[in-house]
């Protein structure tokens, strides 16, 4: 287990309580958070959340309604809507709670407010097939959840291994909330936040409501950690000769893989053994008939996959325009050029030249690199 991840404990002294409900919560809870002293908004109040300026009581509610978050500290702007069956987030993406230094060693990116608007289903379906997504969700904050990485190790031999955020081996520059920052500045969970609970935490229950999954699916942390992940090390050692590290734009030492021992540096180090666990390949269960995701302090942290109806897109915005980008820089949408270099037998310096500033000519670069275009599309495609 990385030294990153903390035991998950609650200071009781960090939590408003002076305006708090005593209430005893459920996943289907449907108590709405007050967003100022002064009034409470209706969970099915029709009208346009509104933000203030003052500190902001998050402790009321689960956040299944209508409901705003405006914080002067920490310069947090959030706003949701239930319309029908969407659920409308419109946010700056700022945390409002601490974070650590920016940039730092391991990540050259500076914390900037973005323009952020997602669209989710407010009524789920539950389809029972694992879908794989980027970005799994988005927390009650507005602050997204993105537990991949395009950092890898590429061997000469055809092994590639794809970094994790949380491991010790790899600076990827993590915070105390297991998150960092991409060059747009958009700050961005990879793993369990104590923070993050403490603040939307509500009651002395165990379950606390911390963010809406892209397929509708609500997104919960255990305080207890009660709920186990299915997941395992594998047990057999590791196979690649000549394997090159690659963080982004930047070409680490070579680094020895074979015959090394699965410790969860790589996401390839785990895999999935049904019934081992609580939860299944997605981190998610039934909870009194309700399907949930569950953030845990063990692989996969967050889900990787879905389990409801979803249409994965980048929010809207001024910075939608952006290709996401991991810390380092490298494209999480597009292709993973080291990746496919790879596959292609070509070195990432010829293929990053053959393709050129975007959009690629694809017919010509595979020309001058010797092979089919079908087979540079297909490597392209293979390696995002």
């Amino acid at each position: 287990m990385s030294t990153k991840l903390k035991k998950f404990t609650f200071s009781l002294a960090f939590l408003v309580v002076a305006a708090c409900t005593a209430a005893t919560t459920s996943p289907n809870a449907a108590q709405t958070p007050t967003t100022n002293t002064a009034a409470t908004t209706s969970p099915n109040a029709a009208q346009t959340p509104t933000t203030n300026t003052a500190q902001t009581n998050l402790q009321a509610g689960s956040y299944l309604g209508n409901y705003s978050i405006s914080d002067a500290v920490f310069g947090t702007q959030t706003a949701v809507t239930v319309s029908g069956d969407t659920r409308i987030i419109i946010t700056n993406a700022l945390p409002n709670h601490e974070t650590g230094l920016f940039p730092n060693s391991g990540n050259p990116n500076s914390i900037s407010a973005q323009s952020d608007r997602y669209e989710y289903p407010a009524n789920p379906t539950h389809t029972g097939a694992a879908t794989e997504v980027r970005v799994p969700g988005v927390a009650v904050n507005g602050v997204k959840f993105e537990p991949g990485t395009a950092e890898t190790v590429t061997c000469a031999t055809g092994e590639t291994y794809r970094v994790e955020g949380l491991q010790d081996t790899f600076n990827l520059g993590m915070d105390l909330n297991n998150a960092h920052v991409q060059p747009t500045g958009a700050y961005h969970y990879h793993g369990l936040s104590d923070l993050l609970a403490e603040v939307h935490a509500y009651s002395g229950g165990d379950l606390v409501h911390v963010g809406f999954a892209a397929d509708g699916h609500l997104i919960y942390i255990s305080i207890t950690n009660t709920y186990a992940s299915s997941y395992q090390l594998l047990a057999s050692l590791r196979t690649g000769n000549n394997c090159n590290v690659s963080l982004g734009g930047r070409q680490g030492p070579n680094t020895v893989v074979r015959g090394t021992v699965p410790n969860g540096t790589y996401t390839s180090d785990w895999e999935y053994l049904a019934g081992s666990g609580d939860l299944d390949e997605c981190n998610g269960t039934f909870i009194e008939d309700h399907y949930l995701y569950l953030i845990t302090n063990e692989f996969p942290y967050i889900s990787r996959c879905l389990k409801g109806e979803f249409n994965e897109s980048r929010p809207s915005g001024p910075n939608s325009e952006q290709v996401p980008r991991d810390q380092t820089g490298s494209t999480l949408s597009g292709p993973n050029l080291a990746v496919a270099s790879a596959q292609l037998g070509v070195t990432e310096t010829q293929l990053r030249g053959a393709l050129g500033p975007p959009p690629p000519d694809i017919e010509a670069a595979a020309s001058s690199l010797g092979v089919t275009a079908d087979a540079l599309r297909a490597a392209l495609d293979r390696s995002r």
